[in-house]
Order: C-alpha cells, then structure tokens, then sequence
C-alpha cells in the first residue's frame, strides 16, 4: 500500500450505464491501494455486469438497478454500499474518462486532514485546452460560474468534473436521500457539501476524452439551470434561518441589571480528528 496512505481505507464507486467496452479496463487500472471498489450497475442493457463478473478481484462489488436511476442515485447508492468499509469514498466513472494516476491527488487532501470534499479541476489541467473539446470547456466553464454564485463558493472551478472524493464522516452529514438523481447531481452535491460546512478543495486533473459522444444532451441543460437555481434558494433558505432574530421577537429582557462580565477561560486546544 501506498505509504501516505497506510491505514486509511479508500473505496471507489463507479457509476456505469451500457459500459461494456471500458469497465473492465477502468477497474484493472485501478491503483493497488484501492481496498474496496462498488460498481453500481445503473440498468444497463449492455453486458457490463458480466463483464464486472467475470473479472478477477476480490475487491470488486457489483450492484444492479433493474432500470436506470439516474447517475446521481447510482452514485448514492455506492455511496451508501461503501461508506462502512472505507474512511474516504471517491468516484470515478465507469468509461475510462478519469486518470486513475490522479486519484492519489484527488484522495490525499482528506487523508493529510486538509479538506472534506475533493473536486477534480480538468480546467486547471495544462493539457485542457488540447484535450476537451472548446463546447465543453466554454459549457463546463458557465456552469460552474453560475454554481459560484448559487452556493456561495468563490472558488470553484469546475463544477461538473465527477471525479470526486469525500471523508466518510463527512459523508453521513449529507442527507443522500434529498439529492438530484440525475444530471446536475454534482451541483446539487456541492450546495449540500457547503451547507454543511464541509472543507472543500479542488486539484488538478486530466480531461480524458476517446472521441466518444457526450451523455449531455442538450434538454438536459434546464435540469441542470433548475438543479443550480434550487441550491441557490436553499442557501438562501439556510442563511435566513440563522439570522439573529430581532428584539420584539426575541422578547424583552429578563432583567434590567447590567450583567456580569464573562469569564475568560482558557482551553487546551482539541486533538486533531483523523480522516
């Protein structure tokens, strides 16, 4: 096992839908430190779960919808299927699009204790320009300029990036249930990281592209616009709960004296909590 990453237990879910050709591949690059890998089977009509079958490892779990759920719910699913046997979670796809090189970068923010949540950048990557596609980049740079503005996260950069990893005890503050099943999942994923008040970070990764169509259609782009603007109002939702109430609703005060000063304590600081 890696030695920075000794003692830390590192799951990978992989979403796949009609993945029969990469599947195999993307899970035999997989790094050695990996110990336990969800495939979720998101209703393929293709033979992705006997390829998964028929592939020797004994890390390998495969989990079948019977019909498509959504990539979000996919994702959820292995998130739920991963989260007691390991202490950071990452996803990557199922077609290969994701350098498994990267996931070291990807998971090594959680393990040192300096983020939550990890976001693969693919814009920040010196090959982006060469390797995705101008559409994409140009459609891939609005979203996360509009997810900016709607969860309140300045320093975004690539919203739609799915490579992904997140500390298990993070993990168990998301309500998983509440999240948008579908395209736009990142977005909606985001705004509840933030919510919660999860550390988020965002490392360099590798756009990979094989020439293969986009799942993005183009009447998936006003789910994703809806999924950006919900998490712009739960924000919102969330900040006016913590308001300070005003005076009248507060009540009137219990007593006219002048209340005594507090007292000014001093504590050792806390432990540091391993990820």
């Amino acid at each position: 096992m890696h030695d920075v990453l000794d003692g830390c237990r590192i799951a990978v879910v992989i979403p796949a839908l009609n993945e029969e050709r990469w599947i195999a591949s993307t899970i035999r690059t997989l790094p050695s430190y990996v110990d336990h890998i969800v495939v979720v089977d998101d209703g393929s009509s293709d033979a992705t779960a006997e390829v998964v079958r028929a592939l020797d490892d004994a890390r390998v779990m495969l989990c079948r919808n019977a019909s498509p759920t959504g990539v979000g719910a996919a994702i959820a699913l292995g998130y739920r299927q991963s989260s007691e046997a390991a202490d950071v979670v990452a996803v990557m796809a199922g077609d290969g699009q994701m350098d498994p090189d990267d996931l070291e970068a990807i998971v090594l923010p959680i393990v040192r204790g300096k983020a939550d949540y990890v976001k693969g950048d693919r814009l920040a990557h010196p090959s982006v320009r060469e390797a995705m596609p101008t559409a994409r980049r140009l459609g891939t740079a609005t979203f996360a300029a509009l997810t900016r503005l709607a969860i309140g996260l300045p320093s975004l950069s690539d919203s739609q990036c799915g490579y992904t990893a997140i500390r298990v005890d993070a993990l168990r503050r998301i309500d998983l249930d509440a999240l948008w099943p579908s395209y736009g999942y990142p977005n909606d994923l985001l705004g509840a990281v933030v919510r919660a008040g999860l550390r988020v970070a965002e490392v360099p990764v590798r756009p990979v592209y094989r020439g293969e169509a986009s799942g993005l259609r183009p009447w998936h782009l006003p789910f994703i616009g809806y999924v950006i603007a919900r998490s712009a109002l739960r924000r919102f939702a969330a900040e006016r709960r913590t308001l300070p109430l005003p005076r009248d609703e507060l009540g009137p005060p219990t007593s006219t004296k002048t209340p005594p000063a507090p007292r000014r304590e001093r504590f050792p600081d806390a432990p540091r909590a391993r990820p």
